[in-house]
């Protein structure tokens, strides 16, 4: 699913049109991003949670020369998604 075909569903699940669905979404991932970035997990229950972790530095491989590489210290973030998500699923 693409971000418009997103924006389209929550326009019509949410009765709204689709202006003000992009807004609501645009607002969520500005919302996660800032809470993230600043190291808070953001948990949506039923759905899951965002959790920012710390990647040490460490080696890598270069999968096209072989060759071992140096790979820098990085935070990124994961997603867990909740049990209602994942009984749904099954």
């Amino acid at each position: 699913m693409t971000k418009a075909e997103l924006v389209s569903s929550i326009a019509d699940k949410a009765g709204l049109d689709k202006k003000q669905a992009q807004k609501a979404l645009e607002a969520f991932v500005d919302c996660v991003t800032d809470s993230v970035k600043s190291g808070t997990e953001v948990r949506i229950v039923g759905f899951g949670s965002f959790v920012p972790v710390e990647r040490a530095e460490g080696m890598a491989r270069n999968p096209r020369t072989g060759e071992q590489v140096k790979r820098p210290a990085s935070k990124t973030v994961r997603f867990r998604p909740g049990e209602a998500l994942k009984s749904s699923l099954n």
